[in-house]
């Protein structure tokens, strides 16, 4: 699995934590591509889509889906991802070139970027009649604070997220990943407390990633050798689900008017998918019989 993006699964042996590690590099690649975005629109969409894939790893089973939205008020304005429990990955950022100095730590200044006020939200679809949503305040808008503030305060859950991607001088993509470590309820505060300075002193993981390590090798970074039981690797890929069957649905909630409108004054509709850019043409025909079907439902 050395070439592709996977996900690895982990409890120590003792049961008290539980750990995810992921090398999303060509997920985000793909990212980057699509939206052609720059170095720090790249950063933070790319943070986002890995803390998103770690999320989905760490809450879904089956057919189960979740959408995370960032909503700061930086420059790079409202950022989306999907994620399902298969390892599916899509996302969007509203402004997709922004690009800023360098903070000063010589880092590309996420921050900024995505700013300081806003929400991170998380709808999950589970199956049930209707998705939940968890929102929580941004208190970072450095997205691995957000993420882990967000399962404190609405999963309940003592974490720590760790998201980084590294952007090469042309825009294109290094490397990206991360790690999700969560206690479980046998965890001792001192346990808590050892592993909390040992994320504090650990390099970024884009540099562990750059140094040729694999998730596996991440987590026994932070927990040591020998003592995680691996659970399992799951297959991380960019994939967009969107069809012509889908817009046409969409269309199909447009008043009459409006879909009269584009028969008559437009003859035909054009629609592009936000998440991997494909278009989907819609000739006359085609909009008067989603008129017709609309009404006959």
């Amino acid at each position: 699995m050395n070439n592709n993006d996977y996900l690895v699964k982990a409890i120590t042996k003792d049961g008290s934590l539980r750990a995810f590690a992921i090398n999303a590099t060509n997920t985000v690649k793909t990212a980057q591509k699509i939206h052609d975005t720059w170095s720090a629109s790249s950063a933070a969409l790319g943070r986002t889509i890995v803390g998103s894939g770690l999320l989905a790893a760490a809450e879904l089973k089956d057919d189960q889906h979740l959408t995370v939205r960032v909503a700061g008020d930086g420059p790079v304005g409202g950022i989306i991802v999907d994620a399902d429990a298969q390892g599916h990955l899509r996302g969007y950022i509203q402004n997709p070139h922004v690009n800023l100095p360098l903070n000063n730590k010589g880092k590309i200044d996420v921050q900024r970027v995505v700013g300081k006020n806003g929400s991170l939200s998380v709808t999950k679809d589970l199956g049930l009649k209707q998705p939940f949503t968890g929102q929580v305040p941004l208190i970072s808008g450095e997205l691995g604070e957000d993420f882990t503030y967000y399962l404190a305060k609405s999963e309940q859950i003592p974490s720590a997220v760790g998201l980084s991607v590294f952007v090469n001088a042309d825009n294109t993509i290094g490397v990206a990943g991360g790690f999700l470590v969560q206690a479980l309820p046998g965890a001792t505060d001192a346990e808590l407390t050892k592993l909390e300075k040992t994320i504090k002193e650990l390099p970024l993981v884009s540099q562990l990633l750059r140094e040729g390590n694999t998730p596996e090798q991440i987590l026994e970074r932070i927990f040591g050798t020998d003592q995680l039981k691996f659970l399992g690797t799951e297959a991380i890929t960019y994939h967009c689900n969107c069809s012509k069957e889908h817009f046409a649905d969409l269309l199909a909630t447009l008043s009459d008017k409006e879909l009269n409108s584009m028969i008559n004054d437009d003859h035909g509709a054009e629609v592009t998918c936000k998440f991997c850019g494909k278009h989907y043409r819609y000739s006359e025909a085609e909009l008067r019989d989603i008129l017709k079907q609309k009404h006959t439902k």
